[in-house]
């Protein structure tokens, strides 16, 4: 080896030795930032037998990547979910309402824990007929029992309307993030195509996957020029070359049987029932889930609840000849002339009240409830107890006897065809908090399963601080030797010109 092709191999060791010392420094100074990817300084022989960088690459693994987003976007779905169900649940939390033993809460405040109130009260009245007070504590009872289907639906509105916001927010955030994606992917693949350093750029990439996957759930490939290509869970693009369109048109009010807008992709479709093509995971498909299917079967309860709440406790006619039709007796709503059916029960939750004939702070008569003609006073055809008598009890039987009879609902709510007013505003009850416990379980397994990806994915492609700290020691003593090496050299060329 020439002494020239020294000074040119020691010349290149300093370079590469600076370089990887940069790199190593940077290393260094992003220990601690999230998402930061250990860079490396690739070394190869250059043509005199020196060395060059050829490039700096990152640490990656797609695998644990691609876990981390899938398990980012099913924590998300069931958070989504459990927040919404959560508020739905607290209106029949019956453990932490029912603090007395009299009361109007001494059961609780659910639907179920009021139709047990209304269910003591009629038995109370039974045995008094009576008692005025008696009488005023059925309806007081009844009065509970139509709020608490007031209240309830109204909180399925809060829940639905609430979600339909988080929607629009969620695909603000997408869009946004898209955007974001663009230009980082842009650098990644401009600095392929001139040899530049496109670590950071991929790294941005990478945490702006992830930021999406919080929001909807996504799939990545790559293609042979760098570029990154996003699809959400269900194959619709995202993102190719530039980005898609990700539109929704919010609905302020949405009352019990009005759907929301569905949120579309480049005008497809990605939610509701209409979709061809519908995502499964991220915030986003949880609030789809809570405003379009799960609030609105809970609301379905409801109404059937209030639907057989009108029919059991209608009346009918009671001529030996019986020609007039059934009408709301203790139960209905504003306006109502008929009993309604239980395959159109929509929206009477939200409205269903006492009738104001029995209701003595309306000008009501509660006695009606033992004598019948509630539903029209004035009509002697809707009068059970014909003989006038104070003590007479048969109607007030009949009241509480349909509590625990079988009717039928419509199965379209999810509980079944057949069933006691009783055991069926249980079942609902159960139903709500069964698929709120899923949840919350489903949300903590999952973000469990997220920070253990993440962590296993920091591990992988993070920076271990003590290997980066015996690089850097490495470093200095390469740094030492080609020192060393130089001043050799140096020596030897001043030997050779004293000589010459």
């Amino acid at each position: 080896m020439s002494l020239s092709t020294a000074f040119n191999v020691i010349s290149s060791s300093f370079a590469v030795n600076s370089a990887q010392t940069a790199v190593v420094s940077n290393n260094i100074a992003n220990a601690n930032t999230p998402g930061y990817s250990r860079e490396i300084a690739n070394v190869v022989t250059n043509s005199y037998g020196g060395a060059d960088v050829a490039s700096v690459t990152r640490e990656a693994n797609a695998a644990l990547l691609e876990q981390v987003s899938s398990s980012t976007s099913q924590a998300a779905t069931q958070q989504a979910i459990s927040d919404g169900l959560s508020t739905l649940a607290a209106t029949v939390d019956d453990s932490s309402s029912a603090s007395s033993t009299s009361g109007a809460d001494q059961n609780g405040a659910s639907p179920s824990a009021m139709l047990a109130n209304l269910q003591s009260a009629l038995a109370t009245y039974e045995d008094s007929p009576t008692s005025s007070s008696a009488a005023d504590a059925v309806v007081s009872a009844a009065s509970d029992l139509a709020s608490s289907l007031n209240s309830g639906s109204a909180t399925v509105t809060q829940v639905r309307e609430q979600a339909d916001q988080n929607i629009a927010t969620s695909v603000g955030t997408i869009n946004s993030l898209l955007s974001q994606f663009t230009a980082a992917n842009n650098a990644v693949v401009t600095g392929l195509q001139t040899g530049g350093n496109v670590a950071s750029a991929e790294d941005t990439r990478d945490s702006i996957v992830t930021q999406l996957a919080q929001q909807i759930g996504v799939s990545t490939v790559t293609a042979a020029n760098g570029s990154e290509s996003i699809y959400t869970d269900s194959g619709v693009t995202l993102f190719q070359d530039a980005p898609s369109v990700v539109s929704f048109t919010p609905t302020p009010t949405l009352v019990d049987g009005a759907s929301g807008a569905p949120v579309t992709v480049d005008g497809v479709p990605i939610t509701g029932a209409n979709s061809p093509m519908p995502i499964q995971s991220g915030a986003l498909a949880g609030y789809a889930a809570l405003r379009d299917t799960l609030a609105p079967e809970y609301q379905a309860q409801l109404d059937q609840i209030a639907g057989g709440l009108i029919n059991a406790f209608a009346e009918s006619d009671q001529s030996a000849t019986p020609t007039l039709p059934s009408l709301p007796g203790l139960f209905t709503t504003p306006g109502a002339t008929s009993l309604p059916s239980m395959t159109a029960t929509t929206g009477l939750a939200a409205t269903i009240e006492v009738n104001p004939n029995v209701d003595a702070s309306q000008g009501g008569n509660p006695n009606l409830l033992r004598d019948g003609g509630i539903s029209d006073p004035g009509n002697p055809a809707y009068t059970y107890n014909s003989t006038g008598s104070a003590s007479y009890t048969g109607r007030i039987q009949e009241l509480a006897g349909e509590i625990s009879a079988s009717q039928s609902f419509d199965p379209s709510a999810g509980l079944g065809s057949s069933s006691s007013l009783a055991d069926y505003a249980n079942a609902s009850v159960s139903w709500l908090q069964g698929e709120n416990q899923q949840a919350s379980d489903s949300s903590s397994y999952q973000n469990a399963l997220a920070t253990q990806a993440t962590s296993a994915l920091s591990n992988a492609t993070g920076v271990n601080l003590d290997a980066e700290m015996t690089n850097m020691l490495n470093l200095e003593n390469s740094y030492a030797s080609s020192a060393k090496l130089l001043t050799t050299v140096t020596s030897m060329f001043s030997a050779l010109l004293d000589a010459a």
